[in-house]
């Protein structure tokens, strides 16, 4: 074996000597780099993992906000169209009540028109009845000549009205 370490011009004595200190550099760096290397790797491996875990759960939470964000706004829009609804419920109320005042004002109007027409018709067959009874008087003292007295043309006049109101009832 030494003629095979001479012929490639290898000396055994510096081989076993970087052998020795590969090994010595190799439990040092174990002992002292690569274990604290290996434990940076981990916490860094550890807060990648930990980084993704709240990355997810915020995704998840970000959903469930955006779930509840539009099932408040869902319920907003249901509460803006019942309102809206009972705005216009109330407004259909309001006219209805409003067009049956009104009507009711008209009905009273035109009943307190047909009494004040009724009343003012009674005083306008009053008026001419007093005038025809009037006109008979002075007519039937022309016809007979001569004056009558009170009790005389009173008599009269009620007898020519009771003769006269049946057929102004019946004209009416």
């Amino acid at each position: 074996m030494a003629q095979f370490f001479n012929a490639f011009g290898v000396d055994v004595f510096k081989l076993a000597f970087q052998i020795i200190n590969f090994l010595l550099l190799l439990y040092l760096l174990n002992r002292f780099g690569f274990k604290r290397v290996l434990a940076v790797l981990d916490e860094r491996s550890h807060r990648i993992q930990k980084g993704l875990e709240d990355a997810e759960a915020a995704k998840r939470d970000r959903e469930l906000a955006r779930a509840e964000r539009e099932a408040a706004l869902d319920e907003a829009r249901k509460e803006a169209q019942a309102m809206v609804a009972r705005a216009n419920k109330m407004a259909d109320d309001s006219r209805t009540q409003i067009l049956a005042e009104a009507r009711t004002q008209a009905e009273q109007v035109s009943a307190k028109a047909r009494e004040e027409i009724a009343a003012e018709k009674d005083r306008a067959l009053a008026e001419i009845r007093t005038q025809v009874a009037d006109l008979a008087l002075f007519a039937a003292g022309k016809l007979v000549k001569h004056e009558m007295d009170e009790p005389m043309q009173r008599q009269l006049v009620e007898e020519f009205l009771t003769e006269v109101q049946p057929r102004a009832g019946s004209r009416s």
